[in-house]
């Protein structure tokens, strides 16, 4: 009878440890996890799926599309075509997840136009107070319009300047401390992955004989912000400098190239370029006054580059600068970040929206040398002056219209990489792509007016 006792009881037990891995899950690696359920829920607009138990895991869609179109005229008979445009400026999927207090990871993808870039790629740690770190690829914390998210630009696009000369995504590590109104940021910074064209000059300059190292960059910024802690009023006063060595990522290997557009991404053209030279180190440096007040918010940004020569011989400066400010209309309320030194999303004054109007005056200069007379040794990039007017239409916190004009004033230097586009006339008055034959009002300045249509989720 024991024994019977003891088959039957060790058939029990056995059949519960049984019963209990039936119901036990596995990942698809055959690890047994713990299951913490979640609820979803709508955050303004946005789905977001936590964790019930309350142990911080959250997991979040961001996602965004910006449709633009623009025209252009004015321009004088004797220039090159500009082209009117519709374009898919940025079509986002972003997936960002909180796995606990401390620990933050993010992907976002961009696939605008059906071309794939990699945006951002984070790891991030937040678990010592005042302080962040991550790394991964990233924008470096050197310009206040760069890192502003292009969901709250003032204007379609961001000013030439940034664009030339401020540094945008690379991979890298970051250290971040902000504390009652104290901003400071330390990234250093390698090679450029946004698709496969600069991966594969990494992988071809690895191949070569010399094999250089892929190079990295300094970033420190620093901002002090008056009325952090307050709601309707704040400042932000800032500068930051780089240190930029040659990387690998670039298509030449040591060799520099500045260039942009006027202030669009519909017309292709890139008058203000200086072509590739020769360079052994660069340092960029920036100085940035902002603030809100109410629906009222306004940022002047100088910024500038000294661009040293191989074997120390000298140095090239460019630059550039920009004023703007931004109203809204009724009654809304601008917002900044101070955790993250930027503005962020505006408060709408109305159940219908708001509307904002806006200005912005910007001036970039990429040449380097007095224009006396030709020579082949002188970086004349080009110079380019803009004058804009916006319109925001707010209305709701996903979806917004924007409506831009612009003048853009070009020097007779801003005739492309290689003075690839004409750029003025002779004496004989034909056309010229060669700056130093022009005669009289050379530069080819044109209005545009753009739009473009937005929404996140």
């Amino acid at each position: 009878m024991r024994k019977l006792f003891f088959v039957f009881t060790g058939l029990l037990a056995a059949g519960i440890m049984l019963s209990a891995q039936e119901n036990a899950q596995y990942n698809q690696y055959g690890v047994k996890v713990d299951i913490d359920p979640l609820e979803a829920e709508a955050q303004d607009g946005i789905l977001v799926l936590r964790s019930k138990a309350g142990s911080g895991y959250k997991i979040w869609f961001d996602n965004r599309v910006q449709t633009d179109g623009a025209v252009f005229f004015g321009q004088p008979e004797w220039s090159d075509g500009i082209s009117n445009g519709l374009s898919v400026r940025r079509a986002r999927f972003a997936v960002k997840a909180q796995i606990d207090k401390n620990w933050y990871g993010e992907v976002d993808l961009d696939m605008a136009n059906g071309e794939f870039e990699l945006k951002d790629a984070i790891i991030r740690y937040t678990g010592l107070e005042h302080w962040q770190f991550q790394v991964g690829n990233f924008k470096e914390n050197f310009s206040l319009q760069r890192n502003n998210s292009s969901r709250y630009l003032q204007f379609i696009e961001r000013p030439m300047v940034c664009s030339a000369l401020a540094p945008s995504r690379s991979l890298g590590v970051n250290a971040n401390y902000h504390n009652k109104g104290l901003f400071l940021n330390l990234g250093i910074h390698g090679q450029v992955i946004a698709g496969a064209e600069e991966r594969g000059y990494v992988e071809e300059s690895s191949k070569g004989q010399k094999a250089p190292d892929e190079g990295l960059s300094y970033t420190f910024k620093a901002v002090w912000q008056p009325g952090w802690d307050k709601d309707n009023w704040g400042l932000h006063v800032g500068g930051a400098i780089s240190y930029r060595n040659p990387k690998t990522s670039d298509e030449t290997f040591g060799k520099a190239r500045y260039s942009t557009r006027n202030s669009t991404s519909i017309n292709r053209k890139k008058y203000i370029d200086t072509g590739e030279f020769a360079f052994d180190h660069a340092l960029l440096y920036t100085g940035e006054l902002a603030g809100y007040w109410g629906g009222l918010r306004a940022e002047a940004v100088y910024m500038a580059n000294t661009t040293f020569l191989p074997n120390a011989a000298g140095s090239k400066q460019f630059g550039g600068w920009y004023v703007q400010a931004g109203y809204l209309l009724f009654g809304g309320q601008q917002r900044y970040d101070s955790a993250g030194a930027k503005f962020t999303r505006v408060r709408r004054g109305q159940k219908w929206g708001d509307v904002e109007l806006c200005g912005r005056i910007e001036f970039v200069d990429l040449n380097a040398d007095k224009a006396l007379a030709a020579n082949d040794q002188k970086i004349m990039g080009g110079s380019s002056m803009a004058y804009a007017l916006g319109l925001n239409y707010y209305i709701n916190d996903h979806v917004k219209v924007q409506l831009n004009w612009q003048y853009n004033d070009n020097d007779r230097f801003a005739s492309g990489k290689g003075n690839k586009f004409h750029c003025g006339v002779d004496a004989a008055g034909k056309p010229v792509k060669d700056p130093y034959l022009t005669k009289g009002k050379a530069g080819v300045d044109y209005h545009m007016v753009a739009m473009r249509f937005e929404i996140d989720f």
